[in-house]
């Protein structure tokens, strides 16, 4: 097809014809919000790197909530920071955990809303690692057992689905394992399947209070150069009973996304992380860019690469922005 007998400008005349012609479609349905949530009543917490998002107690949580169903958000992923600390991360499988204590809350409140969990060790760890430190590093079988309690305390208190974020091999068969012998066979697993070592994940760690002690965390995160080894990790996670798998960050790793996508053809999740929102953030504040558009123009890239949901800071602003 060569000009003039192809002019492709003849379909982008108007926003009607746009339309009708549209690829890819960003919809409020493709949004997950993510909401951290600490103890106490009527806390609300910014976060100084992340503009508009806030450690909250479960009160807030709640609201908050209520708030994102009414914009006809589908989903929220809740991540927990507890009073206390330790070596094994005990709060994160306490029967009376902050986020064991929230999802009843959320469920009561808004019984129609998904309420995913994290499942990792590292918010609840006082090294901030993501599993059982042995003789200076995190060990990877031991972790495991740890992790497949956390999500059956979290299944046990309502979650409808649970999230691994650990990168540990094995935790899928190890999760999948507990939660069919304790009676949730119908609890979906979403996998953290290919979560890269990111220097984009910064302001997460102020919110989720979560930085390593020691040393950093590319010894079980992913090198960000390997693109077959994600499909691998991903394909394990796939066999092992993952329901959902995630690829992490988003807009650096689209091409992952895109492979991921195409080789598997599973529902596939990306986590537009907390560095992303943190720069078109700065950007739009700065009058650099224009915040809702390249908002919407991030989230829709990452729809066209192949994820079927994305996790965003930007889900509220996002559903505003989409239902006007």
């Amino acid at each position: 097809m060569q000009y003039p007998d192809y002019r492709p400008r003849r379909l982008r005349r108007n926003e009607t014809l746009r339309r009708m012609t549209r690829e890819t479609r960003l919809s409020v349905d493709n949004l997950i919000l993510p909401l951290f949530v600490v103890p106490g009543k009527k806390v609300r917490n910014p976060v100084r790197s992340m503009p508009g998002v806030a450690q909250l107690s479960i009160d807030n949580v709640v609201a908050e909530c209520r708030e994102a169903h009414d914009l006809g958000i589908p989903a929220v992923i809740l991540f927990g920071v507890p009073e206390a600390k330790d070596d094994v991360g005990s709060g994160a499988y306490d029967e009376d955990g902050i986020i064991q204590r929230a999802i009843p809350e959320i469920k009561a409140a808004v019984p129609d809303l998904m309420v995913i969990t994290d499942v990792c060790l590292c918010e609840y760890t006082d090294h901030g690692h993501c599993g059982v430190i042995v003789d200076g590093d995190v060990d990877n079988d031991s972790t495991l057992d740890l992790l497949a309690q956390e999500a059956v305390s979290h299944a046990a208190a309502g979650a409808d689905m649970v999230a691994p974020s650990d990168m540990m091999d094995g935790r899928v068969a190890a999760i999948r394992e507990a939660l069919d012998e304790e009676g949730f066979e119908g609890t979906p697993i979403m996998a953290y399947a290919a979560k890269f070592a990111s220097g984009f994940y910064g302001p997460f760690r102020d919110a989720a209070a979560s930085t390593p002690q020691f040393g950093d965390r590319r010894s079980y995160q992913m090198d960000p150069a390997n693109g077959d080894e994600a499909l691998r990790e991903v394909q394990m996670d796939i066999d092992e009973g993952a329901d959902i798998v995630m690829v992490k960050p988003a807009l650096p790793y689209l091409d992952v996304i895109w492979r991921v996508k195409d080789a598997t053809g599973y529902p596939v999740a990306a986590y537009h992380v907390s560095g992303e929102y943190a720069m078109l953030q700065a950007a739009a504040a700065n009058g650099w860019l224009d915040g809702e558009r390249v908002m919407l123009e991030s989230l829709l890239s990452i729809r066209r690469a192949g994820a079927d949901m994305i996790l965003t800071y930007f889900a509220k602003d996002a559903a505003r922005a989409l239902g006007r």
